[in-house]
């Protein structure tokens, strides 16, 4: 594609040479000649003057303070351009079909244009919408239902009476609806174990990272909402509910009943324990430890965790109690 091309797309003002052809996509430090780049975070800005990238995606408001060798497409939101573009080239021909090694229940119900890949089973009464795709090597259980356009990866569970919504993507070896951690003991001290007979519902674009772990519920559901990003190696337990557009970074872990609210970032790392609710617009930094209720529009540090800006402050103070 030229440069002009790629500007249309992105509706994007051109500095440079409007016809330069772009072969390929590269990192802003590692390109060469035919590549195309974005340039959003301020600690890049360096390789702006160094790159040979035949042109850069940038912000419209950005004014360079020396000469720039490559062709500029200036847009609103680089980064938001750049995943727009990578989002065109990344279609590839969608697979279509039922594999025949496939297990496929006689009274479970697939919508049009589903695709069904090898050795994938779907159990009784699970209704799958239009175009959903089921890779290979994955389990539905019985009364599982998944809405339009939603993808399965390769080796992912679904268990028994999960409810998924429209457009999600649960991606490789994800377990859903497996029972809680649910025990008690009894009077001689021993672990029995507590009947786990809820289910898992997951809202609208949702993802749900490979190898993550989203427990059904003791009794009720286990509540994912509209939007939530879950990533890699991460795990709820039984009857957690997180509100719309909140993402947890992988290794987290959130014990059962907690309830976290809308539009909260959790980095890495973070354990939340169990029966806490966590506020709306809440930021966690890698590695905290929360075991208390945290409130709305908080940002918190540290295990225990504490307000962030107080967190910085105490660090100091045991960096100068490290170096004594």
């Amino acid at each position: 594609m030229t440069v002009t091309q790629i500007a249309s797309l992105l509706d994007g003002v051109v500095e440079g040479d409007k016809n330069i052809e772009i072969t390929t996509i590269s990192k802003i430090e590692e390109a060469k000649k035919g590549s195309l780049s974005f340039l959003s975070n301020v600690k890049y800005y360096k390789y702006l003057y160094e790159t040979e990238a035949s042109a850069i995606i940038i912000n419209d408001d950005f004014v360079p303070k020396q000469k720039i060798t490559p062709t500029l497409i200036k847009v609103k939101d680089s980064y938001e351009a750049f995943t727009k573009i990578l989002t065109l080239l990344s279609k590839k021909d969608e697979k279509k079909g039922i594999d025949k090694s496939a297990h496929i229940d006689k009274k479970a119900q697939l919508g049009k244009n589903c695709y069904i890949g090898r050795f994938s089973t779907i159990e009784s009464n699970s209704r799958l919408g239009e175009n959903v795709k089921i890779h290979e090597n994955v389990y539905i259980g019985e009364n599982v239902v998944i809405g339009d356009n939603s993808v399965v990866f390769q080796g992912a569970n679904i268990l028994s009476d999960t409810v998924i919504g429209k457009n999600c993507i649960i991606y490789n070896n994800a377990v859903i609806g497996a029972d809680g951690f649910g025990n008690a003991k009894d009077k001689y001290g021993r672990f029995t174990k507590i009947p786990q007979i809820g289910n898992v519902t997951i809202g609208d674009n949702v993802d749900i990272g490979a190898n993550a772990c989203i427990d059904r519920a003791t009794i009720g559901s286990t509540k994912i909402s509209n939007g939530v990003k879950i990533d890699n190696l991460v795990q709820i337990a039984h009857n957690v509910e997180i509100g719309e557009n909140t993402a947890l970074a992988a290794q987290t872990g959130v014990a059962g009943s907690s309830k976290i609210g809308k539009n909260c970032l959790i980095a890495g790392q973070v354990g939340i324990s169990g029966h806490l609710n966590v506020g709306d617009n809440v930021i966690i930094f890698a590695q905290s430890g929360i075991a208390k209720n945290i409130p709305d529009n908080s940002r918190v540090q540290g295990s225990p965790a504490i307000d962030h800006v107080n967190y910085k402050r105490s660090f100091i103070e045991f960096k100068k109690s490290g170096n004594k």
